[in-house]
């Protein structure tokens, strides 16, 4: 039949009609003339038609452009801050080089096996979450409405980290950076040092009282910093036009953000090689500590770092994989984006380990400096007697060997009068074990060590605008997983509802421009996701392995893949995945009990950190962003448990799914079901309506209890047509 015929005429053979409400599917076996229907489309403008396999017609659901793009989005995704200022933290913390055992076998045991998991449902039934889920098993329909209310927590305080590095972004442009020196206070009679930037040091002052001007706690709201508002209202600007017309504007941004932290990493790692000290670091990175490997807080920190690294649960996946085509390799997909996710998180590793070590070697120098001058000063009161210094000890240009060898030897000699006399050890090693994290790291402990590079400013501007990509390319992922499965839930313009979320995100977070918007920040990163997820990817590999069936999963699989996937995989998901994330629960719930629930407040008087206890009402914030997380689950499941919703009326619209396709189309049909539907463009027809039931059945038929899932399962129902030819298939 010609391409642009205005009549298309084909065997529904696989149609799976959806409400509005429940997005479910059925196959009603009993209605063979409904499945012999036929369909008038008007393609003279649009050729908003299905697309059966094989057919040169382009589907009306969104694709990416190539299947590089598609692979860029997902590492943008998955490759977040996390890898550059989280991993390396706790690769230090757990045992250098050895941290990367338990975090491989874990990558192997519960992240590609559920990252593929996500893929091929997201990629099957070309849905977002709400839709997959609800056509898993409607009672579970709750698990993609609880994965949209954690997105939309996290990306509420994730775009205010992309906000503050916005702002150091643009205080870059100036030498020497602004962060360089303590700032200087005049009054009437004398010039003085900024007493703050004094107690503790130039990057610290500027990161608390120049960025955040923050307030002693969090109940001291202090107002809205002005600087981090614009910055806010800028970066949820840039992420409003980049999602503003879903992937088809999205995609292409991917090119740049996905592929120049790379750049900027690799730049890094040979900049920082050829500098004193990044050789210590790298060496103290990767000296394994085995014996920490045994303790079980190494495991349970690697499973939640391998968890959060691929985004799982958050909805992201899935609606990425959404806008492949059917018979997309996701297979290779999973196995590829995990190991770049983990080989970046390597290669950030290096970059950041080398950058410490050659901050600390500038700290060992100073510090062997200070001391060799209290050294003198000893010897020259009388206090050391000079006999005890080797003859070829030159004070002057003293290396830290040489340091070494001379505090040794007073230690010994005056052991007893020793700590009266105030010498520190100067090892470079102490320097490299003062683990740092997170904004610590990034605004702290990096952009002192860029005070140093030579051209400062140029690597500082690079830095903060890898920093932007990173936060952006995971924020896209994020908005995906609210934007889409509403779009698919509710026919609701894409644009409009991008829009909304933007604002409505943006005047929400607000709270996190305070001055104790830092605080804020804190919990919900603490709070927000952490238990909820967990939750959400248990349901969901519950849902695949125990309600829907992993027998008919991995026929699914096959049948869309075209091979079937290992057996590895048949095992991780029944037995294996679910007991590691039932362990990782529990473990997580036992460590945030033990823990005491506060915060890190930033004392101005002191000039340093102090833990402070959340008030009551900061609990019962904490608590209520974990309770309405996971909220949607027990309340979807009772509502369609106890059939709170009455959906027995047909009267209202529908849609009809085929393959992506929208059609939408009047239940009451009069007349025999066989006739002929005249279709329109789905601009030209009103949304439909939320919650009616629209399973069709013949006029005099039996009333069939079909379940939701066809033959064939996730997103596509066959129909047992033993006649049919295999190309119509």
């Amino acid at each position: 039949m010609p391409k642009n015929s205005k009549v298309v005429k084909r065997e529904l053979d696989d149609e799976v009609i959806e409400s509005v409400k429940d997005l479910l599917s059925n196959e009603d076996s009993a209605d063979d003339a409904f499945k012999k229907s036929e369909l008038l489309v008007d393609d003279q403008e649009h050729k908003d038609v299905d697309v059966e396999e094989g057919s040169d017609v382009e589907d009306e659901r969104p694709a990416w452009n190539s299947k590089l793009q598609y692979i860029l989005a997902q590492v943008g995704f998955s490759v977040g801050l996390g890898n550059v200022w989280r991993f390396p933290y706790l690769c230090q913390k757990n045992g250098g080089g050895a941290y990367l055992v338990p975090y491989l076998i874990l990558l192997m045991i519960i992240g590609i096996p559920l990252f593929f998991l996500e893929l091929s449902v997201g990629q099957r039934i070309r849905r977002g979450s709400i839709g997959v889920w609800n056509y898993i098993s409607p009672m579970l329909g709750g698990i993609g409405f609880a994965s949209c209310v954690v997105c939309f927590f996290v990306a509420l305080y994730y775009n205010v980290i992309i906000g503050w590095s916005l702002f150091y972004f643009s205080q870059s442009f100036q030498h020497p950076l602004p962060w360089d020196q303590c700032p200087l206070v005049k009054n009437i009679s004398h010039t003085f040092v900024e007493p703050e930037c004094e107690k503790s040091s130039a990057t610290t002052y500027y990161w608390y009282r120049e960025a955040l001007n923050i307030s002693n706690s969090l109940s001291e709201s202090g107002g809205l910093n002005w600087k981090m508002t614009l910055c806010l209202l800028a970066a949820w600007i840039l992420v409003c036009l980049a999602m503003i017309k879903g992937i088809q504007s999205s995609g292409k941004i991917m090119y740049f953000s996905s592929l120049f932290p790379y750049v900027v990493l690799i730049c890094f790692l040979v900049r920082v090689l050829l500098l004193n000290g990044s050789m210590d670091g790298i060496r103290h990175m990767f000296t394994p500590k085995l014996e920490i490997m045994l303790e079980p807080k190494v495991w349970r920190e690697a499973a939640t770092q391998v968890f959060f690294a691929l985004g799982l649960g958050f909805g992201g996946v899935i609606a990425f994989s959404s806008y492949n085509k059917r018979d997309n390799n996701c297979h290779f997909d999973a196995v590829l984006v995990s190991f770049i996710n983990f080989f970046t998180s390597v290669l950030a590793t290096l970059v950041v380990f080398a950058v410490l070590g050659f901050k600390a070697n500038i700290i060992n120098e100073k510090c062997i400096t200070q001391n060799s001058e209290k050294i003198l000063n000893l010897l020259k009161i009388g206090n050391l007697s000079q006999d005890m210094i080797p003859h070829h000890i030159n004070f002057s240009s003293i290396t830290a060997d040489d340091y070494n060898l001379v505090y040794d030897i007073i230690q010994k000699v005056k052991e007893e009068e020793f700590p009266a006399l105030g010498l520190k050890s100067c090892q470079i090693e102490d320097e490299l074990n003062k683990a740092v994290q997170g904004t610590g790291l990034a605004f702290i402990a990096f952009t002192e060590a860029m005070t140093h590079f030579p051209a400062s400013p140029f690597w500082s501007v690079m830095f903060f605008l890898m920093l932007v990509n990173l936060g952006l390319g995971s924020m896209f992922g994020t908005i995906e997983g609210i934007i889409t499965p509403i779009v698919d839930a509710f026919k609701v313009r894409k644009e409009i509802l991008t829009v909304i979320c933007c604002l409505v995100a943006f005047l929400i977070g607000l709270i996190f421009v305070q001055r104790s918007g830092n605080y804020f920040v804190t919990m919900f990163d603490d709070y927000s996701a952490t238990l909820p997820l967990l939750i959400v990817v248990i349901l969901e590999n519950i849902a695949i392995s125990q309600v829907y069936g992993i027998d008919k999963f991995m026929e699914d699989l096959k049948d869309m893949l075209g091979f079937s996937p290992n057996q590895y995989y048949y095992y991780m998901w029944k037995y294996v995945s679910p007991v590691v994330l039932l362990l990782l629960l529990v473990s997580s719930i036992v460590q945030m009990g033990l823990s005491p629930p506060g915060y890190n407040a930033w004392i101005e008087e002191k000039a340093t950190e102090e833990f402070l206890s959340y008030p009551p009402w900061g609990m019962i914030v904490c608590i209520s962003l974990m309770i309405l997380a996971i909220l949607p689950v027990p309340i979807v499941f009772i509502v369609r448990r106890c059939n709170l919703i009455d959906d027995s009326s047909g009267s209202l619209a529908a849609v009809s799914y085929k393959r992506g396709r929208i059609i939408k189309e009047p239940v009451n049909l009069e007349g025999d079901d066989a006739s002929l539907i005249h279709g329109k463009i789905p601009s030209e027809q009103p949304s439909p309506n939320f919650g009616k039931n629209i399973y069709r059945k013949q006029t005099g038929s039996p009333t069939l209890d079909t379940a939701p899932n066809g033959r064939y399962g996730i997103g596509y129902l066959m129909a047992d047509m033993p006649d049919m030819p295999e190309s119509d298939l």
